[in-house]
């Protein structure tokens, strides 16, 4: 078990296990550890504990693994000095957690091994969904403050791969996700901000409860931490008042920062102009006010603020405007990979004239919320694993949707469709396992189909 505390900005790491020493750091030097998920975190975390001094084993469900040369094939006979456990390992029913966990043997998460390791100041960002945008918009906005600035966590690089690099005058803005929060217990960010709470990934955590339990883990408690709560969404409204909490809403709040005379603002600061931020739909303007405040808490000048926003761009993938095919605007929302997402991402294009491409791997979400509320939809292409059950649950609400095998064939069938006037939108509301390795590999592929290439995507921006 660990504990720490931070003085003098930096953190000091207790292990209570006799393996180990406390002191001013982790004390790795000649431990045994066993890295478990060799995904890029597992290999992160592995290079983190190497140049540390540990000795690393690795384990990994699966074989392809096997081969390498420090790989443990039997992990439950051996002992170990500490567990660092990839987010990708589900926590629940793990046979082999369960057993370290039953022999006291010490078990963090890669989250907590790239914090404990880290320096100056963590912005931790999570909540269902925007997070990957606002952890990137708070980076650009720290770059241009002139912060030396590392982004990273489930936005592709492991907080585990950077915290070697950080120092007391460095900003690490860390997006983290359930999956990295469920079997942390040491990650202390100085700022946490929560977006926003929706069902997601029940198929992991069993149930809305738990995954609510494993998000809000991402506040400690700690009186100095400070946080920045949506408003607008009413279970992260509640979560705490105090100080320290800034909340932000497209509406007029007494306090916080919000959308007031088509601007954001601090309190009575003007931050910038709607008309002036460069991304699409409504919930962008909402990750946008997020980043505004976590800002506003590292005490960056509005002009510096106004400046990184004005010169952002979006990553791929949520919300992205492509161009037109025969006259209808297309749009890449591959990353609404929930049902909460696939609605916010309905709300800011309207329904007038919607082609709705819905489907995947359904993750034990209901898809009622998009159908319920009585839109005009041009047309409903369902498709993929979960495409049976979309279709019904749209044909039980009186549409007349489509259903395709793939959304490859979803989307061929759109293209060929295409006519003037219409949006035609990827939002799957689902993840792409069925079909594809990531959500980003299922909106390239769609890209290369309604535009035959990147050249003519390129042309019609």
């Amino acid at each position: 078990m660990l504990a720490h505390g931070i003085f003098g900005g930096e953190r000091t790491v207790v292990i209570f296990a006799a393996a180990f020493d406390g002191g001013a750091n982790l004390k790795l030097r000649g431990k045994k550890v066993l890295v478990y998920g060799m995904g890029i975190s597992g290999q992160s975390a592995c290079r983190l504990l190497h140049a540390h001094g540990a000795c690393v084993s690795i384990f990994d469900d699966e074989s392809r693994f096997a081969n390498i040369f420090c790989f443990e094939k039997n992990p439950l006979m051996q002992k170990y000095d500490m567990i660092v456990v990839s987010p990708g390992i589900k926590v629940i029913g793990n046979q082999l957690i369960s057993h370290f966990i039953m022999t006291d043997t010490p078990i963090i998460s890669e989250l907590d091994l790239g914090w404990i390791f880290s320096h100056g100041k963590v912005v931790g960002i999570t909540g269902t969904n925007g997070k990957t945008t606002v952890t990137s918009l708070v980076g650009e906005i720290c770059k241009k403050a002139g912060k030396k600035t590392f982004v990273c966590g489930n936005i592709g690089l492991p907080i585990s791969a950077v915290a070697d690099q950080t120092d007391k005058d460095s900003v690490t803005v860390c997006e983290v996700s359930n999956f990295q929060l469920e079997l942390s217990r040491h990650f202390d960010c100085d700022i946490a901000c929560m977006l926003n709470l929706a069902p997601d990934h029940l198929d992991r955590h069993g149930s809305f409860e738990e995954y609510c339990r494993v998000k809000k883990k991402i506040f400690t408690g700690r009186r100095s931490q400070k946080l920045v709560l949506n408003f607008d969404d009413e279970l992260t409204r509640g979560i705490d008042i105090s100080k320290k909490t800034t909340f932000f809403s497209k509406k007029l709040i007494s306090k916080g920062v919000f959308v007031k005379n088509n601007a954001i603002f601090s309190n009575k600061t003007k931050i910038v102009s709607l008309n002036d931020v460069p991304l699409f739909g409504e919930k962008n303007i909402e990750n946008v006010l997020a980043a505004v405040a976590i800002a506003v808490k590292l005490k960056i000048k509005p002009a510096v603020i106004r400046s990184g926003i004005v010169g952002y761009r979006a990553p791929a993938h949520r919300l992205e405007y492509l161009g037109q095919v025969d006259g209808a605007d297309v749009f890449d929302d591959s990353k609404a990979t929930n049902v909460a997402s696939a609605v916010a991402a309905i709300s800011s294009l309207g329904e007038k004239g919607l082609v709705l491409l819905i489907g995947g791997q359904n993750k034990d979400c209901a898809f009622d919320d998009i159908f319920n509320r009585g839109l005009d939809f041009e047309t409903i292409c369902c498709f993929g694993q979960a495409g049976k059950e979309i279709f019904d649950c749209a044909s039980g609400y009186g549409y007349s949707p489509l259903i395709f095998p793939t959304m490859k064939a979803a989307a061929h069938f759109a293209r060929a469709n295409a006519a003037a006037g219409q949006k035609i939108l990827l939002a799957p509301a689902c993840a792409s396992f069925d079909e594809f390795a990531s959500y980003a590999v299922r909106g390239e592929v769609y890209k290369e189909i309604m535009f035959g290439s990147y050249d003519k995507i390129e042309m019609s921006q």
